[in-house]
């Protein structure tokens, strides 16, 4: 089992300077990953300040040497995948090949796309996904791409640098389950992410929910190549054995401290640079 932070990309989060403490104290302290979201708004109603996550982790990048950084998770179907690939590449060249790529579908959808016009039709949007998904691949090879989908066209183009990664950085993909659709999608890459319905952000599943979905993906999948199953919540650090170890038997591989959704620390510095500097939980 491995051990990663999150935190949003608003609030005290978008101070870059202050998301640079927090990955220096992560990497100090003992973690192996700092995630960051992906956000344009949050709540549309909210008025509160955000950072560009690639901006953020370019500074998290300049204040460590180890931990691996990412986002969980980036809207790919709301992001132009030529300019989203070159910002992967630049931090994973500039972090000496760190990155580990988040994807999914995004939201709310309501506020993320509709309200700049955007569709919020989840069938084009998933198809917006996995297109960009498959371009993302060959961008970060370095090698010449042409491509005529029903979203997006290119012709003859290479993005260099490549990644420092090869053949790429992991992908790991977001979802809701028990839905199917996303942890097929997932079975197709590196990783998976899910959430246990809405609001769930926060809260560990249980070990009978965790294990379905690790049977369902491992069912999907077609090698036999390392694959993360990523969930998470708020731990206690002295000992964590009775809350992640049923987790990690179940087929858990990381375990990513997360503020609960619906409490007011979400966005606050304080209590996530508390938690960071007593380390990752102990089994």
């Amino acid at each position: 089992m491995r051990y990663s932070i999150n935190v949003p990309n608003f609030g005290d989060f978008a101070d870059v300077r202050a998301l640079a403490r927090v990955a220096a104290a992560a990497e100090q302290a003992g973690w192996d990953a700092l995630f960051v979201w992906d956000h344009v708004v949050h709540v549309k109603s909210e008025r509160k300040s955000f950072a560009d996550p690639w901006m953020l982790l370019t500074a998290a990048a300049l204040a460590t040497s180890r931990i691996k950084l990412g986002t969980l998770v980036t809207p790919v179907a709301r992001r132009r995948p030529q300019q989203l690939a070159r910002q992967v590449a630049t931090l994973d060249v500039l972090s000496g090949g760190r990155v580990i790529f988040g994807a999914g579908l995004g939201g709310p959808v309501s506020d993320e796309y509709g309200a700049f016009g955007e569709t919020t039709d989840k069938t084009v949007l998933a198809e917006r996904l996995d297109e960009g998904l498959d371009l993302l691949a060959r961008y970060w090879t370095g090698e010449p791409v042409t491509h005529h989908g029903p979203h997006y066209r290119v012709d003859d183009v290479a993005l260099l640098p490549a990644t420092v990664q090869r053949p790429r950085p992991p992908v790991w993909i977001a979802g809701f389950w028990p839905n199917r659709r996303p942890m097929r999608r997932a079975a197709r890459w590196d990783g998976a992410v899910p959430l246990f319905g809405p609001g769930s952000h926060g809260y560990a599943p249980s070990a009978d929910d965790v294990r379905e979905l690790t049977g369902y993906v491992r069912r999907h999948r077609e090698d036999d190549g390392p694959f993360e199953i990523v969930v998470g919540g708020l731990s206690p650090a002295d000992n964590a054995r009775d809350l992640i170890g049923p987790l990690a038997d179940a087929g858990a591989t990381w375990w990513d401290e997360r503020q609960w959704l619906d409490s007011d620390d979400i966005d606050k510095y304080a209590p996530v640079m508390r938690r960071i500097e007593q380390g990752p939980p102990t089994l």
